[in-house]
């Protein structure tokens, strides 16, 4: 059975001004794309063909000889969370048990905000920036290219696409401004809460 591009989670116009559909068409219609034919081609008639996506990840990690399937998969599933990551009218500080644990390990919603620009930041070149949990703790991680917290024991609750194409058209070189906004009006907290309560 092929992957398949999953559908964004809102309606391509949901996310403006703050995220253009021009930027959704490129960024999911073909980036993403791009990556789910690229995985599909790369496994066709092995047995990864019939894996999990997650699966797939975790069998080709640090594997040199399977970079291409590596590099593809966990493109395919950080850019699927990074869509659920999103929603319209998101952003503000966090209630409930999430906004409490990061008022707990980060001291305020606002060290976590700064903490959380700091690392999209300054991560070099293409990447991503996570909220993720670790052994019962809250952290931000930063990771290059397609790596993904999934293979360093860590558990995924929300991140931001860092590379360029997630923010040129609109933001052109100003990933600061982006992280910002993400912060502020597009972070979907619902989502992050029910990672944490899927996560135990």
């Amino acid at each position: 059975m092929a992957f398949e591009l999953p559908p964004l989670p809102f309606a391509p116009t949901a996310l403006e001004p703050h995220m253009s559909a021009r930027t959704l068409e490129f960024h999911h219609g073909k980036h993403h794309q791009t990556y789910v034919t690229n995985l599909n081609n790369l496994v066709k008639a092995t047995p990864l063909a019939m894996a999990t996506l997650e699966d797939v990840i975790l069998a080709t990690v640090n594997d040199e000889s399977k970079a291409g399937i590596f590099n593809n998969a966990a493109q395919v599933w950080n850019h699927s969370f990074f869509w659920k990551s999103l929603k319209p009218d998101g952003g503000g500080a966090p209630t409930g048990t999430i906004g409490a644990r990061i008022i707990s390990d980060f001291g305020s919603f606002d060290a976590f905000k700064d903490q959380f620009k700091q690392a999209g930041t300054t991560q070099f070149g293409s990447g991503w920036v996570w909220l993720v949990q670790e052994h019962g703790k809250f952290k931000i991680v930063k990771t290059a290219n397609a790596a993904t917290p999934l293979t360093q024991g860590q558990t995924p609750l929300l991140t931001c696409d860092v590379w360029e194409h997630a923010y040129y058209l609109d933001y052109q070189n100003r990933r600061p401004d982006f992280l910002q906004t993400f912060l502020d009006k597009l972070a979907n907290w619902d989502f992050a809460a029910a990672n944490l309560l899927k996560a135990g």
